[in-house]
């Protein structure tokens, strides 16, 4: 099974264990089952509306078996990042949940909700509750350019019950595009809080699983970890076979159940038209523009085999490609 080579699995939560309240259809199962082989477990999220102990009150309310210990996220992350930035007691805005306002606290900062408390830095972190003069706040502080800006992520959607809503990114964005100013980043796609993470575990060779490219598989990628993309979240076949080289993922997985399948070994060959794939029962020509792809077997497997070979043919694409056309045989 694809879990034997790890011995840890640092996972996402939005489209990968849950979408809004309810749990992705067997999600805490698989990860619970990962846990009775051994498996250590932790959950690295950006989502810096809600304490870790919130966010891991509802995965065992969702039936999974962890604690709030298991749990890194990235309000956290900010905040260290801030404490290294920062003479101890210094004051921060806070353009976001009360849980960043407290990660921030427990670094020995002081949380402030004004410009006029003089703070020396800016913290802005996802909050559904957020309005515009939140926002004009923190635009009117960042108008100092003295003033440090750390964000916690910029996710620019977030999965929900109903479809997709805007994330921190698209707040975050708001606020640079007003100001003309860019944050540090924290959480991912940036590498500490992986590492942080993989520490905890005591972790030698984590697996990170998530839903997104541009920050779940980008970032375990720049931390050197082998990673998997599930189809439970944002991303489709389409956007994964186009994905840059850093944000490709190791595995392509259905859900979660993917842990405990065998993955296929695919083989890749040069020929005189292009670069062929091989695997699982299909075989893939990826061309300057397009890929025949011939074979039997699930349709997963087929769009790994083709990611493999258009990957192979496009190893330093600077920007999304895709092919013109995928002709099946």
């Amino acid at each position: 099974m694809l879990l034997a080579a790890y011995d840890a699995i640092l996972s996402d939560l939005d489209g990968v264990v849950y979408a809004g309240p309810y749990a992705i259809e067997g999600a805490p199962q698989a990860l619970n089952r990962a846990q009775e082989q051994g498996i250590a477990l932790a959950f690295v999220t950006n989502n810096a509306s809600r304490s870790v102990q919130t966010v891991a009150d509802h995965l065992v309310e969702l039936g999974v078996k962890t604690d709030a210990d298991h749990v890194v996220s990235s309000a956290q992350a900010a905040a260290h990042l801030l404490a290294t930035q920062l003479p101890a007691g210094s004051k921060v805005l806070i353009t976001g949940a009360q849980a960043l306002a407290d990660c921030v606290a427990a670094e020995g900062l002081r949380p402030v909700t004004s410009q006029a408390d003089e703070p020396l830095a800016v913290a802005q972190g996802f909050n559904p509750k957020m309005c515009w003069e939140d926002l004009a706040e923190a635009s009117y502080t960042l108008a100092d350019h003295s003033v440090l800006w750390v964000a916690s992520n910029t996710d620019f959607t977030i999965p929900k019950e109903r479809g997709f809503a805007p994330g921190n990114g698209t707040l975050v964005a708001a606020v640079a595009r007003a100001t003309g100013r860019k944050p540090l980043v924290a959480g991912k796609p940036e590498t500490p809080i992986f590492e942080t993470a993989a520490q905890k575990l005591g972790a030698h060779k984590p697996l990170v699983v998530g839903d997104r490219l541009d920050t779940d598989i980008q970032g375990g990628n720049r931390a050197c970890m082998a990673t998997a993309v599930v189809m439970t979240g944002v991303e489709t076949f389409q956007t994964i076979l186009a994905a840059i080289p850093g944000e490709r993922p190791t595995y392509i997985l259905e859900d979660l159940n993917g842990f405990f399948e065998t993955y296929p070994h695919i083989q890749l060959q040069e020929t005189e038209t292009g670069i062929e794939a091989r695997g699982a029962g299909w075989t893939a020509l990826a061309r300057d523009e397009e890929i025949h792809l011939q074979g039997q077997g699930s349709d997963l497997d087929s769009w790994r085999v083709a990611c493999a070979a258009w990957w192979a043919k496009h190893p330093h694409a600077s920007e999304p490609t895709s092919p013109k056309d995928i002709h099946r045989g």
